[in-house]
């Protein structure tokens, strides 16, 4: 057995390496293939005219020194030594910074946050074998905390972080094609820090330590050799006086000249992939954090779940990408637009870096400071150097970041108010439990779903529909599937689930939480799921809440308990449909069938196999069977259509925002994820305005 099992960690072990070494070998041409190309065209913008004269080859000599020190520092030391490490479970990017900070303080600008969120496993994994926080660390935390200006400031901040690399990601892909073809003028430095930034923005399609073995074992060594090389070259045929040029070409022989072209060619064109996989992990990350506009994300491979791919993005940018390559026509204000946009992102960078060495990782502030100045004074010359070229193309990544930060910060601006009209709007469980007798209401076989982005109290579409519709489902269940800043939750975690009011009234609460990561189904397993959930929270005897109770946000978390996902593991109830049973299943030894008592012909014939257990008392019984009736008649799904308008005595500018920005990016963007898989023949749509 000790063989065994010996041999079987083995393999695991062999196909871990073997996963690692994959992906390391893939990220060479999407992480770094834009700064494998720089060799072809660094030494021919450095020396745009040619060199002194000289016999000791010190204008050579020192722009060698000058690109081993910005390799050097910028994308080993800080990036792979420093930066990777700050990772948000596997994620990276200036959001994923944010977001490491959103957990550690109360600077989250998503206002469903909840207390029961912190409770997750992957919020406490970073913060294992972490010193305890220092007092400057605690004060700074406490300052941000109080602070609403500095939490939007923050927020800003990545905000210019994401839009860069937006504009990073349009203006790359002609850049690299026309270094590759024409040996673009690009100023010195600037390509060696667009690479280093997607090497962080590209962390969730590969992993930490593939990028890292890439880089130190085979990029970096490699870049070193073509520069020195290079060098070699212009130090002896300068010396020699002889009529010689400058730039990588002509270093290589001629007969093999066009076929390292073509290589060239080819390299640019996957080196395009750096900028464009990171701004679909930006993207990704906004549209999850509700910072961007929904858009359709495709997850590209099934054990890498940060592998994405966002149709809407990709035509988007290719369409930007030849709208600037026709406009300019000039690789040299190309270049100084793309150093600008980088450069932007890596002060971001930089800046949040700083926070996260204190409020996350616990250490000194000294570190943090000494950080800052070092990185950012470095950076800071780049970014005055780019600065000058403002006028000669610098201004594009600026107009186009702009743009896309006006799109982040409607979109985040209306659904904000939104939600607090639903929070200020929303009515208490007295007004349910009342409105019987008052209105005629019945209710009807079958289980309500009503979505909501509420995560407490009864949400204003609800009371509108029962005043114009005075029935609802003898099982109702008021369900927000929210975003929470992690990259994944585990499916033992997905869940949370509680009573409104007494338990005799049927009425759920169902709070289905994702990471910004995870990919969301919502089908016929997600429905079982979500009964089998129910059910699952019947058994364990939890009670309801009472009265005024159910409005008191703590108190309604203490409530609601946290079950798994049912279709990834068999220990809780699990529900069978009658074409779904066979002899295996209804023989199974430790699980009990539960039938329903029929008095009309359901639509399907739904049991439950209930886990041996510590006898279920009366009143959960009977709950569990109406729970059943109520699943075999089916599920109807209640979506409300909110129209947000602007209400009266609104300035100008928040009428001009929320009546045609916030409409207009409402009307053109996605609807939710779960609008999209419900079925239609069982979806009542209910449309209410929003003043906010």
């Amino acid at each position: 057995m000790d063989l065994e099992t010996g041999f079987y960690q083995n393999r695991l072990k062999k196909e871990s390496w073997r996963t690692v070494l994959t992906l390391a070998y893939q990220s060479l041409g999407v992480v770094y293939g834009d700064l494998s190309t720089s060799p072809l065209y660094v030494y021919t913008s450095t020396f745009a005219e040619d060199i002194k004269h000289s016999e000791t080859n010190e204008e050579v000599y020192g722009v060698l020194s000058f690109i081993f020190w910005t390799l050097t520092l910028i994308p080993l030391l800080k990036y792979v030594f420093i930066v990777l490490k700050a990772d948000d479970n596997g994620e990276g990017g200036t959001f994923a910074l944010y977001s490491l900070l959103c957990r550690h303080a109360k600077v989250n600008s998503l206002p469903n946050s909840q207390l029961a969120d912190e409770e997750l496993s992957t919020y406490k994994k970073n913060d294992i074998n972490i010193p305890a926080q220092t007092t400057f660390g605690a004060k700074i935390k406490s300052i941000l905390e109080r602070h609403r200006v500095l939490q939007r400031l923050l927020l800003v901040l990545s905000l210019t972080g994401a839009s860069m690399v937006i504009g990073d990601g349009i203006l790359t892909p002609a850049i690299s094609v026309f270094s590759a073809i024409s040996g673009a003028e690009l100023s010195l430095g600037k390509e060696h820090h667009l690479c280093s930034e997607a090497m962080f923005a590209d962390l969730g399609h590969f992993s930490q330590l593939s990028i890292k073995i890439a880089f130190t074992s085979l990029v970096y060594p490699s870049l070193v050799l073509a520069y020195m090389g290079q060098a070699a070259y212009l130090s002896r045929h300068h010396a020699m006086g002889n009529d010689y040029q400058i730039g990588f070409y002509v270093s290589v022989p001629e007969k093999l000249r066009w076929p390292v072209l073509v290589i060239a060619v080819l390299a640019a064109v996957v080196a395009s992939q750096a900028a464009i996989t990171g701004t679909f992990s930006i993207i990704k990350q906004c549209c999850a954090l509700g910072c961007f506009p929904r858009v359709k994300i495709v997850h590209t491979s099934s054990k890498i779940h940060g592998q994405v791919y966002i149709p809407e993005i990709n035509w988007t940018l290719m369409i930007l990408c030849l709208a600037v390559t026709i406009g300019f026509r000039d690789t040299k204000r190309l270049g100084n637009a793309a150093g600008l946009a980088v450069i932007t992102v890596m002060l971001v960078t930089t800046c949040l870096m700083s926070l996260v060495i204190v409020l996350c990782w616990h250490q000194s502030v000294l570190l943090a400071v000494c950080f800052v100045i070092f990185f950012g004074t470095i950076e800071a010359l780049y970014f005055s150097a780019s600065l000058i070229k403002f006028f000669e193309g610098a201004w594009v990544p600026i107009a186009i970041s702009f743009i896309f930060m006006i799109v982040m910060c409607i979109w985040h601006y209306g659904s904000l108010k939104k939600y607090e009209f639903d929070v200020q709007n929303k009515v208490s469980i007295d007004w349910l439990l009342s409105v019987g007798p008052s209105l005629g209401i019945v209710r009807v076989r079958g289980i309500g779903l009503i979505y909501t982005e509420l995560v407490s109290g009864i949400p204003a579409i609800f009371p509108h529909f029962v005043t114009n519709f005075p029935a609802f489902h003898q099982v109702l269940v008021f369900i927000c599937v929210k975003s929470v800043p992690i990259p994944h939750v585990r499916h033992e975690e997905r869940f949370l689930v509680g009573h409104i009011g007494p338990r005799e009234h049927h009425l759920y609460r169902c709070i289905v939480r994702y990471g910004y990561r995870d990919a969301r189904k919502d089908d016929l397993q997600f429905e079982n799921d979500l009964v089998c959930s129910i059910a699952e929270f019947i058994r364990t005897g939890k009670t309801g809440l009472k009265g005024n109770a159910a409005e008191d946000l703590s108190k309604d978390l203490e409530d609601m308990t946290v079950l798994g996902t049912p279709s990834t593991h068999i220990s809780g109830v699990q529900l069978y449909e009658d074409n779904e049973l066979n002899s295996e299943s209804v023989g199974t030894s430790n699980l009990r069938e539960m039938h329903t008592t029929h008095i009309t012909k359901p639509k399907k014939r739904v049991r439950f196999f209930i886990p041996e257990t510590p006898k279920i008392d009366r009143n959960a019984r009977e709950e569990l069977r109406e729970l059943m009736e109520a699943s075999e008649a089916g599920i109807a799904y209640i979506l409300g259509h909110s129209y947000v308008r602007a209400k009266q005595g609104s300035s100008l500018l928040k009428r001009i925002v929320i009546n045609f920005g916030y409409d207009f990016l409402t009307r053109s963007s996605r609807p939710p994820a779960y609008a999209l898989t419900v079925p239609h023949a069982s979806t009542l749509e209910v449309g209410m305005v929003y003043h906010v």
